[in-house]
């Protein structure tokens, strides 16, 4: 299996963390986003939208987009739960991060860290909204080790991926106690180092 995608990515890094939890061999495709590479045909031909990461598997088959990537690898593993119900509260923390956390978090630090903007120049309402994300996960976390049930699961892992770097983007997480606990649990959880 290889995976397309760029360490600088959350997305790419959520798939790459699955594999590694679960043992899934997989051959590393660096695909540099900034200068364009991702948009090449050869690239646009794995994946029409542009996007990294991307997957292709042994028979041929490529499969974007990170939380269907990993949701997919992980299918009948520990990182989803057995639960009917507790999956699909796994999936709606996981279709609520795409939509609710990654637009914000994710692309305020692309803009301070890959553009070099000061945080003055971040639009209000990405920060607004970012914080508002915070705050959803810090009441959640306050109540549960974990988002979903007694372990990490998918959702633990989406979340982690730009959660973990949300004060490269000039998020300050010192009024989020839980988050940062939540953090440093589901880091060690998943063997992952700083």
């Amino acid at each position: 299996m290889k995976i397309y995608g760029d360490l600088n990515s959350g997305n790419c890094l959520k798939v790459k963390w699955v594999c590694e939890a679960l043992r899934i061999p997989y051959q590393w495709i660096a695909v540099d986003t900034l200068s364009g590479e991702s948009r090449t045909p050869q690239f646009l031909a794995l994946n029409a939208a542009g996007q990294v990461p991307v997957v292709v598997f042994e028979d041929g088959r490529a499969l974007a987009q990170s939380n269907a990537i990993i949701r997919y690898l992980a299918r009948r593993s520990d990182l989803v739960p057995a639960d009917d119900f507790l999956a699909a509260k796994m999936d709606e923390w996981l279709f609520w991060e795409q939509y609710s956390h990654e637009p914000s978090i994710a692309v305020c630090r692309f803009m301070m860290v890959y553009l070099g903007k000061p945080r003055s120049d971040l639009d209000p309402d990405k920060v607004k909204r970012g914080y508002a994300a915070l705050a959803r996960m810090e009441r959640r976390l306050a109540e549960s080790r974990f988002l979903v049930g007694d372990g990490v699961t998918l959702a633990d892992v989406a979340l982690l991926a730009y959660t973990r770097v949300a004060h490269e983007g000039g998020f300050d997480l010192t009024d989020y106690g839980a988050v940062r606990r939540w953090i440093e649990d589901s880091e060690a959880a998943l063997g992952l180092s700083r």
